[in-house]
């Protein structure tokens, strides 16, 4: 598929996101709303995995945090302001992800992965063995938060078809704010210490930081989608910071592609529409998921994005391993020692 078609079933692709609730009914709906949240959590998690190579078992600390931020802000009695529950509740997370991170980032490798898990699980256990937040029966939000702009309230979170359209527009930011990011100098720092960190810090930069920095932006976005999620179902319980929940949002990076803007929403909407059809199927669907996950990364291990054709470098794509713009790219690492093309001026 040439890069004109691809570009003709995006614009396709988005009207027919546009469009949906004016033709499914109120669980496909929904459905579909849940899985734009998954794109904004496993791009998140794809920034770590696919842009800086930081293997996080422990995402869903943040996920679940900013659900019980706005949970545990929300009065009972009636609803708590949208933009002020949502300001804590990002806030929240980007703070808990500061803070992990700058014990966890001065490990790397297997002792990187197994210290997210161990401050996710240490998470878990604090909400579900204590009576802070409901204990393993979780919390419930009982009015949906009102979005009020100058005492006009445009947006009704409470009608499924508003929040699905509130959800959309956030996980379209989320995708351009990731494009801004990676097309700018910090982006390519990241990439250049994914590919060779002690290169990096040779010539003069402070991986520790921009590492930090970026594991914050990835908790933050993480919160985002955590928030989005707990207002839509409006109970929140600790099953929202387990390990399962991390692995599952990992799945969905691995399945669309790493390194690319597309992979996490490919690998959302897969997995989820895969699910749904083996629940359907038989009692033993995570066996047939499995396999499917299995042998997309036996044979695809660019992902299900690796089917589309390659972009040219500067996208917020990483270029694949055999294309002109990956030679490209590594003649130029080589040439400026190790810094990747955009950033060794700044040296």
């Amino acid at each position: 598929m040439s890069h004109r078609y691809q570009q003709i079933a995006l614009l396709v692709a988005i009207a027919l996101l546009l469009v949906f609730p004016l033709l499914g009914d109120r669980f496909y709906v929904q459905f579909v709303t849940r899985m734009l949240i998954m794109v904004v959590f496993a791009s998140s998690l794809n920034l770590l995995v696919g842009y800086t190579g930081l293997v996080s078992l422990g995402h869903a600390a943040f996920f679940g945090i900013a659900g019980y931020i706005v949970a545990l802000y929300s009065p009972e009695a009636h609803a708590a302001g949208f933009w002020s529950s949502l300001a804590l509740s990002v806030g929240g997370a980007a703070l808990l992800a500061c803070l992990i991170g700058l014990l966890v980032l001065r490990t790397s490798g297997i002792f990187f992965i197994m210290a997210t898990l161990a401050f996710a699980e240490m998470l878990f256990y604090l909400f579900h063995d204590t009576s802070i937040a409901g204990g393993s029966d979780g919390i419930y939000i009982n009015e949906r938060p009102i979005l009020t702009i100058g005492g006009w309230v445009p947006i009704d979170l409470s009608n499924f078809v508003h929040f699905y359209y509130l959800v959309l527009a956030f996980a379209a930011a989320v995708i351009l704010l990731l494009r801004v990011i990676l097309q700018s100098p910090f982006g390519k720092v990241i990439v250049g210490i994914r590919v060779n960190e002690h290169r990096m810090r040779s010539i003069g930069f402070d991986t520790f930081r921009y590492k930090l920095v970026c594991f914050v932006i990835a908790g933050a976005l993480a919160g985002l989608a955590g928030y989005l999620s707990a207002v839509q179902f409006g109970v929140v319980n600790p099953e929202m910071l387990g390990w399962h929940q991390s692995g599952s949002v990992l799945m969905m990076v691995i399945l669309g592609g790493m390194g690319t803007l597309a992979g996490p929403v490919i690998g959302a909407f897969s997995l989820m529409m895969l699910e749904e059809l083996f629940q359907s199927m038989t009692k033993h669907w995570q066996l047939l998921t499995g396999v499917v996950i299995v042998l997309v990364a036996l044979y695809l291990p660019r992902g299900l994005a690796g089917l589309l054709p390659a972009r040219p470098a500067g996208n917020g794509e990483l270029p694949s391993a055999g294309s002109s713009a990956s030679r490209s790219a590594s003649s130029n690492t080589a040439s400026t020692g190790g810094a990747p093309a955009g950033v060794q001026d700044r040296v």
